[in-house]
């Protein structure tokens, strides 16, 4: 639960207003879906990858019902062959377990190593579902506090079509 605290004290920091919802543990959509709780909001998935030398590493952001394709995202980047990245990887740079992935890593990510790569289709969404880097919880919020919160992180954006 520490982490989720660390989420929602910075969000408070930057006057970023949001809802949390807890629930059973989520680590896929699927699960998201099973939930016995009403949220509203565009839950995201989110990909932690890497390139074919592991030397970059893109957190994708995309809505949840949409399926990536990962030869055509490394052309969009442009970037050489994508694949996940490892667990370790993922603690390496995020400090997040598998099925917590979230944009809120990016908390840790002080060296801003890891690339944010958002599909234009959520873009301007009035609310955005995520993990507070735990999956027991959802916090939602704007499109435009999203932005807001990666503007403060500092990361590289893309903007992508996927």
């Amino acid at each position: 639960m520490e982490e989720a605290l660390t989420v929602y004290k910075l969000l408070e920091e930057l006057d970023i207003q949001y809802k949390k919802y807890e629930h059973a543990p989520a680590y896929t959509m699927e699960d998201i879906k099973d939930l016995d709780i009403s949220i509203g909001g565009e839950y995201c998935k989110n990909l932690f990858l890497r390139n074919s030398k592991g030397n970059q590493h893109y957190l994708v952001v995309v809505s949840g019902s949409k399926t990536v394709d990962l030869k055509k995202l490394a052309r969009e980047i442009p970037s050489t062959r994508l694949s996940f990245a490892s667990d370790e990887r993922l603690y390496k740079y995020l400090k997040l377990k598998p099925g917590s992935v979230s944009p809120f890593g990016l908390i840790y990510d002080f060296d801003h190593h890891v690339e944010v790569v958002i599909d234009q289709d959520i873009v301007g969404l009035d609310l955005l579902c995520f993990h507070p880097n735990i999956n027991t919880a959802t916090v939602v919020i704007s499109y435009d506090d999203f932005y807001k919160y990666l503007k403060n992180r500092g990361n590289e954006i893309h903007y992508v079509q996927i």
